[in-house]
């Protein structure tokens, strides 16, 4: 098996390959507008044939980027994008759009079996407060000749001199809508592929479930080959199993959204922590069990967050 190779464009982005394709991009200081919550993001992602597995900035929500780590609600900020839910009114532009800054890089490295980066970030609302402080890891690691495995850790501090409230619109009063945290947007393409779980297949009727895992098994245009993305929520991580945010009728995302229908609050100078894997594969609904497994013993080992 190859071994990974970091490429790092200072002050802007990080590429981690496995020397014959490009697996990831993580854009780290985005040039996004406000409106948009800037956040960092990955994009292009990609399985190791070199399908592109991942949608930036698409026309119908301009704000979802690829894989982000993307919060609607904290307290009264949105750190999502775009308009605030606001019960009754439904989807309100405010003054909200707050962003997550890049602040240093902490390390950044590759060794036999991994590749790295973890950096620190401010989390900034749009009239300027810091209410939220990060250390983040991303980890890719290789598990095959077709699949590949990202790992996600997050610890944040409030900053904010009060306790926040983490929540998503269900939260607030928007029926099934509880989309918040770590998002992954599939390509057009995907529209209508099949949501993969350990209890068997579907598509939206899946939204809300709760479970470890969940996948989605799409097609490309082009070669009509399958790709398979999945997500797995650590055993520790706040609200675990989580119910999830899908879709496949009007756009492939999967999202384990630890705020579904459940508020999480973090008081003053508390700090609160969660870690995902995401695995990446040129396979299709048969191959999600073993990519599972695989994924959570990757998640298991822990990562240098």
């Amino acid at each position: 098996m190859s071994a990974l190779a970091v490429r790092h464009d200072v002050g802007s982005s990080l590429t981690i390959g496995d020397g014959r394709v490009d697996l990831l991009r993580y854009v780290h200081v985005p040039d996004t507008p406000q409106l948009e919550s800037p956040k960092p993001f990955l994009h292009p992602v990609r399985t190791r044939a070199g399908r592109v597995v991942s949608l930036f900035r698409p026309h119908d929500h301009v704000w979802h980027k690829g894989i982000a780590w993307s919060l609607p609600n904290v307290g009264e900020e949105n750190f999502w994008g775009g308009p605030t839910y606001v019960h009754p009114q439904s989807y309100v532009q405010l003054d909200n759009n707050g962003a997550q800054r890049h602040r240093r890089v902490v390390d950044v490295g590759a060794d036999d079996e991994a590749a790295w980066f973890t950096h620190e970030l401010d989390w900034i609302t749009q009239s300027g407060h810091t209410v939220f402080t990060e250390r983040r890891t991303i980890t890719a690691t290789l598990l095959s000749d077709a699949a590949w495995a990202l790992t996600f850790h997050t610890a944040m501090t409030n900053t904010s001199g009060r306790e926040v409230v983490f929540g998503s619109p269900t939260t607030r009063g928007r029926e099934n809508a509880g989309y918040g945290g770590l998002f992954w947007r599939g390509p057009r393409s995907f529209t209508g592929g099949t949501v993969v779980t350990s209890d068997g297949v579907g598509g939206d009727g899946l939204r809300g479930h709760r479970a470890e895992w969940m996948a989605f098994a799409g097609r490309h245009d082009g070669d009509d080959a399958e790709s398979l993305v999945l997500m797995v929520d650590h055993v520790d991580n706040p609200h675990h199993p989580p119910q999830w945010f899908t879709r496949s009728e009007n756009f492939a995302c999967l999202n384990p959204a630890p705020f579904f229908s459940e508020e999480l609050a973090v008081a003053d100078g508390d700090a609160v922590r969660f870690r995902y894997g995401t695995g990446v594969a040129d396979g299709g609904v048969e191959d999600a069990e073993a990519l599972a497994a695989a994924v959570r013993d990757v998640l298991r080992r822990g990562d240098r967050g």
